[in-house]
């Protein structure tokens, strides 16, 4: 790899996850096209927004990490197929038959009709917290709400809740314990084998007794259609479950800090909340919970900003960079709930754009919505630099917990 003007060890230091974004303007300036090493593999940082895009939508630029190298051996480890091998690792025509059979779980107007479900979820949580004048945000609010959405969504029994959502949680967190990382990794491997195996019991039970539910669905086509095998059911039972938790939770305690440390946009939600669908994409432009795409691999030599990107390369796309690039937005640094400043890429772009971006929006809108009109006086409990968050080689950004305070 070439010499990267920024140093490797910026990218995963405290301070870096408290505040990527001046690294990030210096990656655009500097070096668009960055050869970085991390503590899990080699990459290549594309940030500008214009390249971005194109990298997103560039065939060269394969998402199939199950080849015969095995790629994904160097980015999920060694126990990872069994769950990651899904249409998000997918190429298409793979990908195309893989999310055909899904897609319609999460067309608009389905989406539209759990409202009052979703409505209902935010209220239960709500109710426990509000009593009290205080509450740990993530763990209260932020991480089940999505979590109790999407596992009934796809049939996930409630006694079961709990201990998927430790699992996952498990998952989500790594890195961020006192642990060795020995024992770190252990944990996951366990994490990932104990989801794996209970998802395929369920997958089975639910051949045997189908209910009204999105796993049911999915092996009904499988049955009718001969589309997925046992183990893409399996696996793209985790990546709902997965995709369709983690990064709203991550989105609703960012956007929430956004507000919290912006009183003069919070101000203006509280007094115009019909701003309430615009600001939901500002604020995850702004600070996204998927600071980088998930990965790609380069499957000949390919060339952006005249750097050299040689086969076999994994190509990391910067989303949270790309949405802040002055070449594109206005005033990027500054969060403004009242403008139009068009697409962002904060839900991807391309054929592996969010395929979750209704049910998202709808939970992000009803959450935020509601908690900042049911908790007044909302504030931080703690100093905002004093906030815990997700270690900064996580390939998520949010918060391990969020401390709030509020007019009981």
């Amino acid at each position: 790899m070439t010499e990267c003007p920024i140093p490797a060890s910026e990218l995963y230091t405290d301070e870096f996850a408290a505040d990527p974004y001046p690294t990030f303007a210096r990656l655009r300036a500097e070096q668009p096209v960055c050869p970085v090493s991390s503590p899990r593999f080699d990459s290549y940082l594309i940030s500008r927004f214009d390249d971005a895009r194109t990298a997103l939508t560039d065939p060269r630029l394969s998402k199939d990490l199950y080849g015969p190298q095995e790629h994904y051996l160097r980015i999920f480890g060694p126990n990872s197929a069994g769950l990651n091998k899904n249409m998000l690792n997918a190429d298409p025509p793979e990908h195309t038959r893989l999310r055909r059979l899904v897609s319609q779980a999460f067309a608009p107007r389905r989406i539209e009709a759990m409202q009052p479900r979703v409505t209902q979820i935010v209220n239960d949580l709500l109710d426990k917290i509000v009593p009290h004048g205080e509450a740990e945000l993530m763990r209260d609010f932020a991480i089940p709400l999505p979590m109790l959405v999407i596992s009934e969504l796809l049939g996930i029994p409630a006694t079961d809740h709990d201990r998927v959502l430790g699992w996952t949680q498990v998952i989500r967190t790594s890195g961020s314990s006192r642990r060795s990382p020995e024992q770190e990794r252990a944990a996951v491997q366990e994490a990932q084998a104990q989801l794996h195996r209970y998802l395929t019991e369920l997958v089975q039970a639910k051949r045997a007794q189908p209910a009204d539910d999105l796993i049911s669905a999915l092996i009904s086509a499988c049955d009718q259609q001969g589309t997925l095998s046992e183990p893409e059911l399996v696996t793209t039972t985790f990546l709902l479950l997965f995709a369709g938790h983690q990064t709203t939770a991550d989105f609703i305690g960012n956007a929430v800090v956004a507000l919290l440390t912006h009183p003069d946009q919070l101000d203006l939600l509280l007094r115009q909340p019909a701003l309430l669908p615009s600001a939901i994409e500002e604020l995850l432009r702004f600070d996204g919970p998927l600071p980088v795409a998930s990965p790609r691999i380069a499957t000949e030599d390919v060339e952006y900003q005249g750097v050299r990107i040689p086969r076999g390369s994994i190509v990391g796309v910067v989303l949270n960079a790309a949405n802040h690039d002055p070449e594109h937005f206005t005033a990027p640094d500054r969060l403004d709930l009242r403008q139009d400043r068009g697409p962002h890429l904060g839900f991807g772009y391309g054929v592996h754009y969010c395929l979750g971006v209704s049910l998202a929006r709808l939970e992000a809108r009803i959450g935020i919505g509601t908690l900042l009109r049911r908790l007044p006086e909302l504030r931080l409990g703690v100093p905002v630099d004093e906030l815990r968050r997700l270690p900064a080689a996580s390939p998520f950004r949010g918060l391990l917990e969020l401390p709030v305070r509020f007019a009981a």
